[in-house]
């Protein structure tokens, strides 16, 4: 077996196993074999309906979320060719906020059209962005810090449109939507998932399909031209599947930052540089650090649990100077 393959089958195992732990960890803790057991239906009623309906879809929907802010972090990275790129820290998370809550204020039920307004929300946020950056004259696909000020800028307005679509709103629609937009994977259900799960599939599969034009873009512009790849489309296309993936999160589980920052690079410390096995291996590992980061989120405290993005962020920001220092 070569040194290669050990990668992959560590990622699937250490996914595989912290979503055993996962199963069997919570306010009522059962061993593994009752978790087998409730799995296929043979264990005690109450285990087999808090693990089938209540931890089950949880931990699917953690991993489907993680996957795609994974995948569209390594996607955006490689096309701008900058390692502290990714959805939250681009305002493309916040953007995707901004259409969920829109979609709420006009009492949106479906999570098809939450979901679809969510991404027009991630489309026009990742156009604003790198509007800004190409207005400050910075090259402004590549500079780490002009996109990164053109994040916070979209960022700071996606807050500002929320605060105001919230102004007026019951109290409880308030404390739900402050609650939702600092992540979590609570409210998880199986009528949830066939939705997230299709725009993870259908966004992952195109960004592999078109691996290929961010190994070149992430070359650089020049290069990637002179091998015949048309910069502007190949590179909007990216930003599009990458804000679609975003944008099925956000509508999921709400803002849960950083995660499509820190994926990548884990991945790439496995020697994975090609964008085809990096997209896939980031969707792997995405997945199993929110799996993990819910784990944590709903045990720390218990009864009660920790904002999701909270943790994330956590982990995040101290990872984000260290890799903006060496940016610098």
């Amino acid at each position: 077996m070569t040194h290669r393959s050990w990668h992959w089958i560590a990622m699937v195992g250490a996914l595989a196993a912290l979503s055993v732990i996962s199963l069997g960890t919570g306010v009522i803790d059962i061993p593994a074999r009752e978790v087998v057991r409730a799995l296929d239906g043979s264990g005690d009623l109450a285990t087999v309906s808090i693990i089938r309906n209540l931890r089950l879809p949880r931990i699917i929907l953690g991993a489907l979320v993680g996957a795609g802010l994974g995948m569209s972090g390594s996607a955006l990275q490689g096309t701008l060719r900058n390692g502290l790129a990714e959805p939250y820290l681009l305002g493309v998370s916040g953007g995707a906020a901004v259409g969920a809550v829109i979609a709420f204020a006009f009492n949106a039920a479906s999570a098809g059209v939450i979901s679809l307004a969510a991404f027009a929300g991630a489309a026009i946020a990742v156009l604003l962005a790198l509007l800004v950056a190409r207005a400050a004259g910075k090259a402004g696909r590549g500079d780490p810090r002009t996109l990164l000020m053109a994040g916070v800028v979209i960022g700071a307005f996606a807050n500002a449109v929320i605060m105001i679509a919230l102004a007026n709103a019951p109290p409880n629609t308030i404390r739900g939507a402050l609650w939702w937009m600092m992540g979590s994977v609570a409210d998880s259900s199986w009528s949830a998932l066939p939705w997230l799960a299709a725009f993870v599939f259908v966004g992952a599969a195109l960004l592999i399909y078109w691996a290929r034009e961010i190994d070149l873009l992430a070359l650089g512009d020049e290069p990637a031209a002179a091998l015949g790849v048309n910069v502007e489309s190949s590179a909007r296309r990216v930003y599009m599947l990458a804000a679609l993936l975003a944008a099925a999160t956000v509508a999921a589980a709400g803002l849960i930052g950083f995660v499509g920052l820190i994926v990548p690079h884990i991945v790439r410390a496995f020697g994975i540089r090609n964008h085809r096995p990096l997209i896939v291996a980031s969707g792997l590992v995405g997945a199993g650090l929110v799996v993990a980061a819910d784990l944590v989120a709903r045990t720390i405290r218990p009864p009660g649990e920790l904002p999701l993005g909270a943790v994330t962020a956590v982990l995040g920001v101290p990872f984000f100077l260290s890799q903006l220092r060496r940016a610098a």
